[in-house]
């Protein structure tokens, strides 16, 4: 009877073969869409992405910190994820010594990563200090992924950058090295590189040297 059974399911091309015996295709066919529809479904579920949100300027940071006590109040962790303030540390020399601080990448912007809906929206807009969502007013537009690693892989990777308030003119002296307290009249300033050249008078002769920024306290 089963060897019978087997060969009628081998010559039916409407019918298959399930775990409870014979299934119908319709019912196999059925089946099948249902979960293509899902995996369609899943493919259109809101997907977490990084949005810009203007602030007032200057206050970027009481934004992320205001934006994330409302996160944590409103229950809202399973749709806004990170709030970031894009930084830098800025090394200022002034007098011999050094002063850091941090300096926006973009000042007046914050990184929003979350889910998109009208209660995110809402959380994020709402927020003490934001002016608005970068697009438009109804439909905030996601930043493209690969600007977003490059402005995280920027601030997680900084180059700390020294600034010193001298120009062409001015005369400094020098703090550090072989021309330790000799003095010099600055000739050229290369900020990107945090060196400058000065002509400095060795032996009666003046001579051009170039110094690090620490090295020289401006006089």
């Amino acid at each position: 009877m089963t060897n019978d059974k087997n060969e009628i399911v081998e010559h039916l091309s409407d019918m298959e073969l399930g775990q409870d015996g014979i299934v119908s295709k319709e019912e196999v066919l059925s089946q099948k869409d249902a979960e293509f529809k899902e995996t369609v479904k899943e493919a259109k579920a809101p997907q977490k992405r990084w949005y810009i949100v203007h602030t007032y300027s200057g206050h970027e940071n009481k934004v992320k910190v205001n934006l994330e006590k409302r996160i944590e109040y409103m229950n809202m962790g399973d749709k806004i994820f990170r709030v970031e303030v894009p930084q830098k540390t800025v090394t200022k020399m002034k007098d011999g010594k050094k002063m850091d601080r941090d300096e926006k990448i973009f000042p007046g912007y914050v990184l929003v990563e979350m889910i998109m809906d009208d209660d995110s929206w809402y959380v994020v807009r709402h927020t003490a200090g934001v002016t608005k969502f970068v697009g438009s007013s109804k439909k905030p537009i996601p930043a493209k992924d690969s600007e977003i690693k490059k402005i995280i892989h920027k601030t997680q990777n900084q180059v700390t950058k020294v600034e010193l308030d001298v120009k062409a003119g001015d005369k400094v002296r020098i703090i550090s090295g072989p021309f330790s307290e000799f003095i010099g009249d600055i000739t050229e300033v290369y900020p990107d590189k945090s060196k400058l050249r000065a002509m400095v008078s060795i032996f009666g002769r003046e001579t051009p040297v170039e110094l690090e920024y620490k090295q020289i306290q401006k006089i």
